[in-house]
């Protein structure tokens, strides 16, 4: 049984890109009769922002996309909140680290810049591997990270949905990846892939953003001992941008999110009609429902590739 995920941050309200995710995920599972989960993703507390998780999930109801498993339900896989998950992401570190593949990293991110080659537009900084032969219990700089030493040769490849074949030598384009930063803050890649595998998701449905994250996730999956059947299928969805191709992001000088819509008086068949007509999950564009749009859903080799732009009305 097909199983996807919508896992919000909660640092504010649910904006379009946010819905727009949200509804080709849980359009996907409803079309196949699969199942809906919520995650929470809030392991970075700084950045989290009071009550935007509540806001969140009533706004996605609102639009008529409910889960079945989610935060405050006792499922197989609860919790479902990130930041209640610590005990899953430390034992997951503790197995890598027992196969020698964890070191710590004491590097800057001004140090690692003026060390590495300098990557083209729009790619990362490749960790040059630093500290990754120093000795462990050095004198530290600063709080070190845990960075995971990605063996050599390491290349995944991966079918997405929608951008087809995609192959990434991760130990050459991104090198050895941090696990758990100098904070204590778990990163993104690790608590995702664990989460991802611990849940059983079978199709992760997210921004094209964070289509270079993947090949790493798959990686941690596989050195976790993932089975390969086990590992979800990717649906890369393009970016939701402003009247003139920037990020919604970045501007303040029209509503972005569906909360300011719903203040307006836009309906929510009207919101998600339009937005699954852009994301090219229907063929026409008309108010609909949720529901109406898992009827008609199209397969997610016709969805959009490209960036979306707004409509005008709702600038």
């Amino acid at each position: 049984m097909i199983r996807t995920r919508f896992a919000p941050s909660p640092t504010g309200d649910l904006h379009f890109g946010g819905a727009w995710t949200a509804l080709a995920s849980w359009a996907l599972a409803c079309h196949e009769r699969g199942h809906v989960t919520l995650r929470l993703e809030d392991i970075d507390a700084p950045r989290i922002v009071a009550g935007s998780a509540a806001r969140i999930e009533t706004d996605l109801a609102w639009l008529g996309l409910d889960w079945d498993e989610g935060p405050n339900m006792d499922g197989l896989h609860a919790p479902y909140i990130q930041s209640m998950r610590a005990t899953k992401y430390e034992a997951a570190l503790e197995a890598l680290n027992a196969r020698g593949l964890i070191y710590p990293c004491d590097c800057s991110r001004a140090e690692i810049a003026r060390e590495a080659s300098a990557p083209h537009a729009g790619e990362e900084v490749m960790y040059p591997g630093t500290c990754r032969n120093l000795p462990k219990n050095r004198a530290f700089k600063r709080p070190p990270a845990l960075r995971l030493r990605v063996p050599e040769g390491s290349t995944v490849s991966f079918v997405d949905r929608i951008h087809g074949r995609v192959e990434q030598h991760v130990d050459v384009s991104v090198g050895d990846f941090v696990l758990r930063r100098g904070d204590g803050i778990y990163a993104y890649q690790l608590v995702v892939a664990v989460d991802d595998a611990a849940m059983e998701i079978t199709d992760v449905v997210r921004g094209a953003d964070l289509l270079g994250s993947t090949a790493r996730q798959i990686l941690l999956m596989r050195m976790l001992g993932t089975p390969p059947e086990a590992i979800p299928r990717y649906t890369h969805v393009p970016l939701v941008v402003g009247p003139t191709g920037e990020r919604l992001a970045k501007r303040h000088d029209h509503p972005n999110t569906v909360r300011e819509l719903r203040a307006r008086g836009v309906t929510p068949e009207e919101i998600v009609g339009t937005l699954a007509f852009g994301l090219g999950l229907v063929e026409n564009l008309r108010s609909r429902s949720a529901t109406e749009v898992a009827r008609a859903l199209r397969p997610p080799s016709s969805w959009r590739r490209n960036p979306w732009r707004i409509p005008h009305e709702w600038e």
